[in-house]
């Protein structure tokens, strides 16, 4: 199933924990980015119809997504998908999505708890997402999927297992989990570094409560995890997600954006001003089958299936450890391996394979 991603870096504002390439740039940037990507959409040559489309940010609820979808061909598309921060969405405009051919919506939510929300610069309540999710289905979007960040400042084992259960309570039939990231790319991640206090930083769980937050998502949730940051209702599972592990071409349009035909991968420039001074793809590089069926086949809770060449060696060691099991053919992670899978996948990421 080949793919399309679209990415719209624009945010309103700027949240603490956010490490992507996006933000609040300016007006006329925005305009000329718009164009920028519609140019590069008509120019393509489709070497395939895709099958999903996806908008990521950013915020690219902000806009109509039309000026985008209107250029891909091969709709109606089997998964169309818009990223969207709650507090963006009117009847009107989730009535408007569909007519654009958008059938799935991702909601940045990251936690129900106001007093964690407002830490992060996030502008919305419970209230509110319980109210778009509403319109939503009104509209006829039933696929509907809720982000949620497991490691917020001041975040609790009661504060967690309240956003859990409004997960259940109106009734999303996706989730995806992300456990907090520290790195110089946000500004609370920054602040972690150096051992500061504004953002909260002070106040973020460690590790060990992290960990267990995750532990508590597989439990509660109710529906079964088909990828390590990724819980569904069975039929509900992201379709355009499904083709980064499985290894499913896809072409990537807009800042930082990638690409991959099955051969090659590729990057857009990362920011938006860089990308609209230099459209289209930046280098291509050979992609590594080899190691990369390991390190993204991993990640779902299948597993892969096959011959472990030629990593045999570090795989019956993570057997021994506890991390990975072998189920009836199926290499996969361990519930313990899946808490540790950075360490798992780091003896695959551009593994130096002698023979």
């Amino acid at each position: 199933m080949a793919g399309v991603y679209i990415s719209y870096p624009f945010c309103a504002q700027k949240c603490t924990y956010c490490n992507f390439a996006s933000g609040v740039l300016p007006r006329d940037l925005e305009q000329r980015y718009i164009e920028t990507v519609r140019a590069e959409l008509r120019a393509t040559e489709w070497p395939w119809k895709p099958e999903t489309v996806y908008l990521g940010g950013g915020t690219p609820s902000l806009i109509d997504p039309g000026v985008f979808l209107s250029e891909i061909p091969g709709r109606p598309w089997v998964e169309a998908t818009i990223e969207a921060a709650p507090g963006t969405i009117t009847a009107e405009k989730a009535k408007s999505w569909v007519n654009a051919g958008i059938n799935r919506v991702s909601l940045g939510v990251q936690s129900f708890v106001d007093r964690e929300l407002a830490r992060t610069g996030r502008k919305h309540d419970a209230a509110t997402v319980e109210r778009e999710v509403a319109m939503l289905r009104a509209a006829g979007i039933a696929s509907i999927n809720i982000d949620l960040i497991a490691g917020l400042p001041g975040q609790t084992r009661a504060s967690w297992a309240e956003s859990l259960a409004w997960v259940k309570r109106i009734c999303a039939p996706h989730a995806s989990v992300y456990m907090l990231e520290v790195d110089d790319d946000s500004r609370l991640g920054r602040e972690i570094l150096l051992g500061g206090k504004r953002y909260g930083a002070s106040d973020v769980p460690s590790d060990d409560d992290i960990a267990d937050f995750y532990e508590m998502a597989v439990e509660r949730l109710g529906f079964a995890r088909y990828e390590i940051s990724n819980f569904a209702r069975p039929g509900f599972e992201s379709r355009h997600n499904m083709k980064y592990w499985r290894r499913e071409p896809y072409l990537g349009f807009g800042s930082d954006a990638h690409s991959f035909d099955g051969v090659s991968r590729w990057q857009n420039a990362e920011s938006a001003a860089e990308y609209i001074d230099r459209p289209g793809a930046l280098e291509k590089t050979l992609a590594d089958p080899v190691g990369e069926r390991f390190f993204l086949g991993l990640r779902l809770s299948e597993g892969i299936e096959g011959s472990w060449s030629p990593f045999e060696s570090a795989i019956e060691r993570f057997i021994r450890d506890g991390l990975l099991e072998s189920v009836e053919n199926r290499l996969r992670l361990t519930s313990r391996g899946v808490l540790l899978s950075n360490e798992v996948f780091a003896e695959f990421v551009g593994a130096e394979v002698h023979g």
